[in-house]
């Protein structure tokens, strides 16, 4: 059962409550580049991002909020570092979130000052805390950047932002480290209510990163930890978009676009499993529609009996394979035909999620 947080709006969106578990990204252009990054950011929307940060790294950055948020859809997020007059420009620029490291932003009164121009504007304000990036006081309290430190530090700081009746607040508690993550999230879960963010922070390029943030962050998802999330790639933001979709979608906590099943390596494996799986997650890659199954099967062993749930697939047998919907047999087709059958047969599916309506044959 899926942990009970605070709801708080950002923008058009509400996170924590009984709200959907929402994905997000972080931009890796110049933001003071207006018109590179409104590209990207319209190209991580269809991606199926739904709030999207931006690195604000001086005052011509600060001041480019406005005009990025006036040409995208879904709410912007300044990550502010270091220099609290940042944060204040952006406020002023109708950013409609704050992501803060407190350890890092200076002493209590710009921490307030702050608080009080979000306060007024009614924006909420993650707390974001690195185990790379914790107060010196707490670091030789604990001699390293733990589970136990990060919390104390996230507790520290919620506790700043409450002396000043603030609380429209979003926590993260993230380390590379992902047992380290898992843990710390698990101990701060017990001792407050405010919506979690998770990440595993600097998970790597997308072959380990991948692996690492589907670990740390499924563990918790699956413990009903959470309420947003992002996957931290050296790589293209849009992929961070695919992954965390692919995340919930395993753990069936979000449902939308394609999802896919195919044959690992077989010996009994008689048709291009590898080829016709890859075509079709290329192609759908983009799909953000109502959900739809794609069984890529290797044999008649692994065909409409195991992937009998899936609304359409294929199943390869020597000469001819068995095109099958809803676990049944349609056709019996041959490899001339085998891409073309299996792409007609989605986008029957694709139009009838999508209208409503039953698509009769000609």
């Amino acid at each position: 059962m899926r942990r009970t947080t605070k709801c708080i709006p950002i923008g058009p969106i509400r996170v924590g409550g009984e709200e959907p578990i929402i994905v997000q990204s972080m931009c890796d252009t110049d933001t003071r580049d207006v018109r590179k990054t409104v590209e990207q950011i319209l190209k991580l929307e269809e991606a199926g991002c739904e709030l999207i940060r931006v690195a604000v790294l001086d005052q011509q950055a600060a001041e480019s909020i406005g005009e990025i948020k006036r040409q995208i859809h879904i709410p912007l997020v300044a990550d502010i570092h270091f220099d609290y007059r940042l944060a204040l420009t952006a406020l002023q620029q109708g950013v409609d979130k704050l992501r803060i490291n407190p350890g890092n932003i200076g002493a209590e009164e710009r921490v307030r000052a702050v608080v009080e121009e979000a306060k007024v504007r009614e924006v909420p304000i993650r707390i974001g805390v690195n185990g790379g990036s914790l107060e010196k006081h707490i670091l030789a309290k604990f001699g390293r950047p733990s589970a136990e430190a990060m919390v104390e530090s996230a507790l520290s700081h919620i506790k700043i932002l409450e002396r000043y009746d603030f609380d429209q607040i979003l926590v993260s508690v993230k380390a590379s480290n992902v047992l380290e993550t898992i843990q710390a999230y698990r101990l701060l879960s017990q001792k407050i209510t405010y919506p979690l963010h998770l990440g595993v922070t600097e998970a790597g390029p997308p072959g380990t990163g991948i692996v690492r943030s589907s670990v740390g962050m499924g563990v918790l998802l699956a413990e009903g930890i959470g309420d947003t999330l992002r996957v931290s790639l050296s790589g293209d933001p849009a992929e961070e978009v695919h992954v965390a979709w692919q995340i919930l979608k395993s753990l069936e906590l979000r449902q939308r676009g394609i999802t896919l099943i195919s044959c690992p390596t077989c010996g009994r494996r008689k048709g291009d499993v590898y080829t016709i799986s890859a075509e079709v997650e290329k192609r759908l890659r983009d799909y953000q529609g109502p959900p739809i199954t794609v069984a890529v099967m290797g044999c008649e062993v692994n065909g409409p009996l195991e992937a009998k749930h899936a609304d359409v697939g294929i199943a390869f047998g020597v000469e001819q394979a068995l095109l099958f919907v809803k676990g049944k047999i349609v056709a019996k087709i041959t490899p001339d035909v085998y891409m073309h059958a299996l792409f007609e047969q989605i986008d029957i599916l694709r139009r009838e999620k999508t209208t409503g309506t039953k698509v009769t044959d000609k």
